[in-house]
């Protein structure tokens, strides 16, 4: 998992609630395992017509927006079914952080195993982020994780909290697997000792 210490981008408004995880990548699109390729479907439905072309003022559409790490929206991101897929789109189109107002508990946990920050602000503060997302590409917001900040294209800083041990793991580019990997040498020790001890396991 990639680390995630300092972003700065370009973050998409999207000003909607209640975006959800059937949104963020349509069932038909679950047939996989992989994680990479799925994020020329993210927001399909919202991207696409039904012959395949693009929608035009979709926001990711938008050439201001087509690089976009951030997205920027309302109440209760990631609601609906639980569905690994949704990170994975986000991750594999390039957004590495959501702010919202709130998430749905499993996607926000979600993020942080697929090393996406997602970001809790109250409306007032996203209403200001909001605002600064429109100005478009020319417009960068800094997300400082170590700093726990985030910063609009004009300057203002907003603070944010995350679980401490959350932070360390997206800092660090920890997933499951990689804390398990930190413990390798007393792994390695317990097993050594054990064979000596229970030769018969």
């Amino acid at each position: 998992m990639d680390k995630f210490t300092k972003l700065t981008g370009v973050a998409a408004p999207m000003p909607l609630v209640n975006i959800d995880t059937d949104m963020i990548i349509p069932k038909q699109f679950l047939k996989t395992i992989q994680r990479s390729g799925l994020g020329k479907n993210l927001f399909d439905e919202m991207r696409y017509n039904q012959d395949g072309t693009e929608i035009a003022d979709f926001v990711l559409n938008q050439p201001a927006y087509r690089q976009a790490q951030i997205i920027v929206a309302g109440d209760n991101f990631g609601c609906g079914s639980s569905r690994e897929h949704a990170p994975w789109a986000l991750l594999d189109f390039g957004i590495r952080c959501v702010i919202a107002t709130s998430f749905a508990d499993i996607f926000y946990n979600n993020c942080f195993k697929n090393g996406i920050l997602p970001i809790v602000m109250p409306p007032e503060v996203v209403a200001v982020l909001m605002e600064d997302a429109r100005k478009g590409a020319n417009a960068r917001m800094t997300v400082d994780l170590e700093a726990q900040t985030v910063t609009t294209s004009d300057g203002q800083s907003f603070p944010f909290q995350v679980d401490s041990f959350r932070r360390h793991c997206l800092m660090n580019g920890l997933d499951d697997i990689g804390l398990t990997l930190e413990k390798v040498a007393a792994i390695d020790g317990f097993e050594k000792t054990a064979a000596t001890l229970r030769p018969w396991v």
